[in-house]
């Protein structure tokens, strides 16, 4: 139920129902006062949402910061954390990442470099109504194909949210015999605040390593101030998705 919950939660504020829904309403109404006030929140919402600049610098004080790789320790697991591969596309001969393929490109970096000596895949699938390949496994299909030994690769391939996730890592470390402080976890940036709670709710007290980033440095003042575009749209969706997760996971008691 929690899960189905959250997924209809978590649609119900992406900016563009909210800005749908407010000039639907806006069309709807009979009173004409009500009529613009619908209205303008709606123009109101879509020119805040657009505003790349302000996402941008709301999303980069999110997000937890990258590790340079020079000021890392060696781990025994990285903990990767799935979450960014497309489901049913054809042919199923490969695995189609998302924006967040760098989860899997820098787990791959890590274990080349000696950082992590073996990597735990960690995520089933978050379909609501039909079953597709784990991603888990996808995961492991891409690290193979990188010569990453089979024999070095967990899986974790049942869980459907970050919560599920940390309590199945947790007992698989326990029969691994390896402690927490020992464990890397690795996921996009702005994900890694809401990982991090469920994990240390689980016991788990890992250390981070954050990819996949949507807050950029370069971002050009004027432009981005000025000029209405859709990328702010695509990260104030990812923001309002993980605050609503954030606080769906807190009042559930999974952070």
């Amino acid at each position: 139920m929690f899960f189905v919950l959250s997924k209809t939660l978590s649609f119900l504020v992406l900016p563009l129902t909210m800005v749908f829904l407010c000039f639907l309403v806006s069309v709807i109404v009979k009173k004409q006062p009500w009529k613009k006030r619908f209205f303008w929140a709606g123009f109101s919402l879509m020119l805040f949402f657009s505003n790349d600049f302000i996402s941008n610098a709301i999303m980069r004080a999110w997000e937890v910061d990258a590790r340079p790789f020079k000021d890392m320790r060696p781990y025994q697991i990285g903990i990767v954390l799935t979450g960014t591969t497309h489901s049913f596309l054809k042919p199923d001969d490969r695995v189609y990442f998302k924006r967040g393929a760098d989860r899997v490109t820098h787990t791959i970096q890590l274990y080349k470099l000696g950082l992590i000596k073996k990597i735990l895949i960690s995520g089933g699938t978050g379909r609501l109504l039909k079953a597709d390949e784990p991603e888990a496994d996808k995961f492991k299909r891409v690290m193979l194909i990188a010569e990453i030994p089979e024999s070095d690769i967990i899986l974790e391939n049942e869980t459907r949210n970050t919560y599920e996730s940390a309590v199945a890592v947790s007992e698989i470390l326990k029969t691994q015999k390896i402690r927490a402080e020992d464990c890397l976890l690795i996921t996009s940036a702005f994900h890694m605040r809401r990982s991090m709670a469920c994990y240390n709710k689980a016991g788990l007290h890992v250390e981070s390593f954050s990819t996949d980033f949507y807050g950029l440095p370069d971002k050009v003042f004027l432009a981005s101030l000025l000029i209405p575009s859709i990328e702010g749209f695509i990260i104030w969706e990812k923001l309002l998705k993980e605050w609503t997760g954030f606080v769906a996971y807190k009042v559930a008691g999974f952070i």
